[in-house]
Order: C-alpha cells, then structure tokens, then sequence
C-alpha cells in the first residue's frame, strides 16, 4: 500500500467551551444556577458578588431582539443539533460564529471575550447580569422563602413535647432516637428489633433484648404525643390511633356516636385495600355491621389525617421562586401584561477590578509567562460566565414574552381560554432552536394573576372541535375540572359522561383521552368519588 499525505478544505462547526457553557446554563434551573454561581465563585478569583446595581455592559446582547437573518438562523439551528446530538457536529455553515479550531474534544480556551475590542478597563463587566427590558424596582422585590423561616419540624415539635415527660436517661434517649427515625409524614418505617440491631450488634442477645425495650416503651410514649397517629408502622396502626382518642373524647367533647367509632376500628383491623375500594359488601360481614354503619363509619375514616406529619413538611422545600414575572397593567379591554424578570433569581456579578487590572498592568516574562497566560484565561472564563448569564436571562425574557403574547387570553380569563401552542411557534417567531425552547422552558416559572405555573404549562397539544379549530389539552383538562367540581356527590360522572359532555361543547374527546386526563388532575373514579 503507498502511503501520501493530502489537504481537504472543509468547514465544520465547533461548540467550544463558551457555547458549551451558554448551553448548560440556559437548561438549569434557579437553584442549579445559583449552585453553579457560587462554585465559580469559589473556582476563579477574578469573579466576585457586585451588591450594587451597576450600569449593563454595553456591546453584544443589544442585539438580541433585532430581526433574524435566514443565514444566521440556520447557523444557530445547526448550533444547538450539534449540541443534542454530538455524533453529527460536522454541518455546513454559511456564516459561522466561530471559526477557531477548537473543538469539543480539545481542552478549554477561553480566550477572547466575543467583543470587537476591550474598554480601556474592566469596569464595563461590573453589572449585575440584568436581561434587557427588566425595569423592576427594589418596591417590587419578592422573597419566596419568606414562608419557609419560621416553619417548625416535626421532629422539632415532638422534642418540645417529650420535654414535659419525666423519664429515665435510657427511655429518653430512645425517644428521640425514635423521633429523629420518623419519616416526612410521622411514620416509623424501620421495625423496632432491626433499629436495635442497629446500635446493639448480633452478638450481644442481652443488650439487644434491653434496648428492644427501652424501645418499645419509648414508642407508646411517641404515639401519645400531638399531632395523634405519628410513630405508626403503617395505615391501619395510624388510623387506629385517631380513632382511639375519638373515642375517648366522644362522650364529653365531641358529638360522635361511640359504636361507629368501634365499627370504624372493625374496619381498620380489615385489609386496607377493602376500605380503599369501599367494598362495603365484604365489610358488613367481617366487621358485623350493618349497612348503615358501615358507611357512617368510612365516612367518619374518611375525615382523619392519614399523614400526621403532613403540615410539618419543610415549606422551603415546596416554594417555587419564578424566574418571570407578570404584572397586569390597566383594566377591560386596554389591559396589558407586563412581562419582567425576578430580581431574585438573578446573580449579581462582575469581574474584580483590582485583579484584573493588576494582570492587566503587569508584564510577565520568563518563567512567569506561562502562569500569567493562565490567570489571563480564568479572566476570560470570568467574563464569559458573566456574558452567558446575561445571555440566559435575555433568552428566558424573550420567550416568556412570547408566550404571553400568544397566551393572553388565559391571562384574561383563566385557563378555559388556554390555547394549543407547540415549541416550534415560539421558536419561529424568535428564531431560535426548538431545543433551545425546550432548554427554556424546563424548570423554569412564572408568576402569573392565576399562579404560578412551570413555562411548559403554557404548551399543549390541540383536540379537534366541531368547527374545524383546536382546543387546548389544557383547556379540556379545566373543563373536566369544572365539570366534576358541579356534579353531584350521590351520582358522580363517569368517563363516558364526560366524554359526552365535551362533544356537547364541541370538542371531540374520547373516553380513554379523559380517563387519562382525568388521572393527571388526580381526580378519583366515579366509584370513589361516590357519597357513601
């Protein structure tokens, strides 16, 4: 075989390590990004927190909102394919951005900012990252966790109550080590035997047996404590225990009838599968009841907590802080929506003047070249997550206003005025990526008149009606909504009512596409919404 060499001319697109990362940011959420703000915080020293708000560094995004070239629009496609799909990076491009040979599988290069040139210093990246068209003020500031401050645990709680209770140095360390096993809804899932074996070993039988005890002890002493059913092993224990301490308040406090209480026991006692069916048949004769009992008895059920732990849950967990905002301006017909961006949710960063002005001035040679190219490159990394960030911001403002635009009618009048939208419109209409739609909208909110609602909430699907139009999935799924908050309790609507009363509107909704619909709004069967 003869062996040459020969040159082939080709162009190729590159996601360097600044495309690498703009794409990253864009897909994280609020917490995630804040994640990553403080790791880099921690990583480069020419980045640091700017507490006061400080003018937008000027060049690059002001022009984001200009209109899309054919041209540009197919490179930024070809862009985020290649960014989806890493095996077929290699595509045509007429205008590319980048025209470096760096690619994906070199190492990072930061070098070079993406700007013509450099202001005589790098005060111009001392802004807070603000996306453009943010006109909020301090008067609008919104702390979501604010919620969360005071909100007392339940382990917290029970520790409180176990102070009132005079016991052993042994009793009492086991009761809070039994607390401190309960889970999120005030259940102990670990049994008592293995928690000792925990701590005892297999050898040591005497210490176990002890410690089985103290155990033991500690648990009856858990289950008389507020809220009534934490420390339970299961449904049917938790039940069991509310029902015990209505019947000792039954005949003083409350007006409960003691033997429906006891049928109520009976009916705990039973597999827990019978109770979630209502299969009254096969409870009337193993609890020996009768019919009238049985219902008055799933009914009192029915009104217990079956997860004591339930408003102890930690709030901060649950609290959504949006990432948009949408604030309505002027009232009937004249009425806007304002579409802004939360200032909470955005980092407030800059590049340390002194360092960089300090690399800036001083003149490496020798020895010291290679480790001030090394600094002058996390300087470049510093300004490009700075950039990145502001380009994020800019790209989630940019469609939420788009999608307000097109969704104005359910800001309007509610989510019955939703209308079908898919990703491909709004990438259209911003030129963008579909992918990048779909980065955009995951894990991201907005705070609307109506709630707070994820961006992707805003897309669905369309349902064929009548008059040759669509119907939103997400109207349909408010109208079912509607439907079985009026019916009536004694004669709930089945699926295929439903499905009836949807073609009466218009719209053409199988049974199947409402059981279905019906299960993702968690609303029960027929048979279970029934009033026994």
């Amino acid at each position: 075989m003869k062996q040459g060499l020969s040159l082939r001319v080709s162009q190729h697109l590159a996601l360097t390590p600044q495309l690498q990362q703009s794409i990253r940011l864009l897909q994280l959420s609020t917490l995630e990004l804040s994640s990553e703000v403080d790791q880099m915080l921690d990583d480069n020293p020419f980045l640091e927190r700017n507490a006061e708000e400080a003018e937008r560094e000027s060049f690059g995004l002001e022009q984001l909102d200009t209109p899309v070239s054919t041209s540009d629009r197919e490179a930024e496609s070809a862009t985020y394919s290649a960014a989806d799909y890493p095996d077929s990076t290699r595509a045509k491009a007429e205008n590319d951005v980048e025209d470096s040979g760096v690619t994906s599988d070199d190492g990072p290069s930061w070098e070079g900012d993406g700007s013509v040139s450099l202001g005589p210093d790098d005060s111009e990246w001392g802004s807070e990252a603000p996306a453009k068209g943010n006109n909020l003020t301090g008067d609008d500031e919104m702390d979501a966790t604010e919620l969360a401050r005071n909100q007392e645990s339940l382990q917290s709680y029970l520790h409180r109550q176990a102070l009132a209770l005079r016991l052993s140095a042994e009793d009492s360390a086991a009761l809070r080590f039994l607390i401190e096993s309960l889970n999120d809804d005030g259940y102990l899932e670990d049994d008592l035997t293995e928690l000792a074996r925990g701590l005892a070993g297999d050898d040591d039988e005497e210490q176990l047996a002890q410690l089985v005890h103290h155990f033991t002890v500690a648990l009856n002493l858990l289950q008389s404590l507020e809220p009534i059913g934490v420390g339970a092993r299961g449904l049917a224990e938790c039940l069991t225990l509310q029902l015990k301490a209505l019947l000792v308040l039954s005949d003083t406090e409350l007006e409960l009838d003691p033997e429906v209480i006891e049928v109520a026991l009976a009916i705990c006692r039973q597999p827990m599968d019978l109770l979630a069916r209502r299969d009254i048949k096969h409870l009337i004769p193993l609890c020996g009841a009768g019919d009238t009992a049985i219902r008055a008895a799933i009914t009192l059920i029915g009104r217990l907590e079956p997860k004591p732990g339930r408003r102890f849950v930690d709030v901060e967990r649950n609290v959504v802080v949006p990432d948009v905002l949408v604030v309505k301006v002027g009232n009937g017909a004249t009425a806007k929506f304002q579409v802004r961006l939360n200032p909470e949710v955005m980092p407030r960063l800059r590049v340390h003047d002194i360092y960089a002005n300090a690399l800036k001035g001083h003149k490496a040679g020798g020895s010291e070249a290679s480790s001030a190219l090394a600094l002058q490159q996390r300087l470049q990394e510093a300004r490009w997550f700075i950039k990145n960030i502001q380009q994020r911001f800019d790209t989630i403002l940019r469609v939420s206003t788009a999608i307000v635009e097109r969704q104005k009618s359910f800001f309007v009048h509610g989510e019955l005025a939703m209308r079908p939208l898919v990703l491909r419109e709004i990438a259209d209409e911003l030129g963008l990526h579909e992918s990048t739609i779909s980065r955009v909208t995951t894990a991201k909110y907005m705070a609307t008149p109506y709630g707070t609602f994820e961006l992707k909430y805003f897309f669905g699907s369309g349902l064929g009606t009548e008059s040759g139009g669509n119907a939103s999935s997400t109207a349909v799924r408010a109208l079912i909504k509607q439907f079985v908050a009026a019916e009536s309790p004694k004669k709930p609507l089945s699926d295929n009512q439903i499905s009836d009363m949807l073609k009466e509107q218009g719209i053409e909704c199988a049974r199947r596409t409402v059981a279905k619909y019906r299960e993702g709004l968690r609303i029960a069967p027929a048979s279970l919404r029934k009033e026994l």
